[in-house]
């Protein structure tokens, strides 16, 4: 690569390039700008043929990353985050991270969180913005505890932050992560900023809360995207596979109400994805191609093991486009 070449992305990149270069290892500007070219070359492609690319916005940072240690003023100390007991863990989940100092970043117009925040739109044309009810309150938890269960909840930024990045970037192309312990304030965050939220249909059918459940099929609205899975959940044929008799009974009559019929299981969790009003329908690769759950991509409950799931060389055949395909147009989605 050309002098050039590196000097210009410096200069787009200021914000952040030297803070890179100085917690990484030789060569690590010179990456990043093979990764800008080949990603953007990867980005036209796609946008030829009409292909958006969706990314994600981790809510928080790596505990010893470049972020921390360039601006350790804009970190809490004494508490790590993580959150409150959960269907995952019956002692909450300690992820870990360092916590933001929201004083301090609205202090400074929160430069910080746009600079991060404009970066991620030059990379997606829309972002899943992480564990979006942090922004309302976050769990912290003390530093050097053994689980997250004696945390307790802090105010977040709430709508001030919102306001700042969109009067520096304009509109949002995001969706809010709003999964979890889930309150009124949250939904009327999510909802004040036009976000769209996340439904998850391995959350639905439940027998306990049959009417209430924004998962439920019959409770979808248009502005979601809607998910057969996360990357926290089981593949579909896992989830399926442990669903007790009165959940696969709730399921069954769903899906003979929407006239879907379908050999496996998974499948028909993708068909009645693709069938619900949400505006956009997204399924994991995993449950495509009918993978149980020795190939979940993370296990919330383990602080290890998890994050090295890949696809296979040739998994994806003509076949299995055919069949996504054909199930897309009986849907009305291409």
């Amino acid at each position: 690569m050309s002098a050039a070449e590196v000097a210009d992305f410096r200069e787009r990149n200021i914000y952040w390039i030297d803070d890179w270069e100085r917690a990484s290892r030789r060569g690590a500007v010179a990456d990043q700008v093979r990764f800008d070219r080949e990603w953007g070359a990867l980005r036209a492609y796609a946008a030829e043929r009409g292909v958006r690319i969706i990314g994600d916005v981790p809510i928080y940072v790596a505990p010893d990353g470049a972020d921390r240690r360039a601006h350790p003023e804009y970190f809490r100390d004494g508490v790590v985050a993580g959150t409150p007991p959960d269907t995952f863990s019956a002692t909450g989940q300690l992820w870990g991270n360092p916590l933001y100092d929201w004083p301090a970043l609205r202090r400074r117009r929160y430069d910080w969180w746009t600079a991060r925040l404009r970066r991620t739109l030059e990379l997606f044309d829309l972002a899943r913005i992480d564990h979006f009810r942090g922004f309302v309150a976050y769990w912290a938890v003390p530093e050097g505890a053994r689980t997250a269960l004696h945390g307790r909840w802090c105010r977040g930024p709430g709508a001030s932050l919102f306001k700042v990045l969109e009067r520096e970037l304009g509109t949002l192309p995001l969706v809010a992560e709003d999964l979890g312990v889930i309150t009124p304030a949250v939904e009327a965050l999510r909802d004040s900023l036009g976000l769209p939220g996340m439904l998850v249909l391995q959350f639905a059918f439940d027998p306990e809360d049959p009417d209430q459940n924004p998962h439920d099929p019959a409770n979808h609205r248009e502005n979601r995207l809607v998910y057969t899975g996360t990357h926290d959940t089981d593949t579909a044929r896992g989830w399926y596979d442990s669903l007790d008799p009165e959940r696969r009974g709730l399921l069954a009559r769903e899906l003979e109400r929407q006239a879907i019929s379908e050999r496996e299981p998974w499948w028909a969790l993708i068909r009645l994805a693709l069938a619900s009003p949400a505006r956009i329908s997204m399924m994991q690769v995993q449950d495509v191609l009918g993978l149980g759950s020795g190939d979940r991509m993370n296990d919330p409950g383990r602080a290890s093991g998890s994050w090295r799931w890949q696809l296979r060389p040739r998994a994806l055949t003509p076949a299995l486009a055919r069949r996504l395909r054909e199930a897309t147009v009986a849907a009305g989605r291409t």
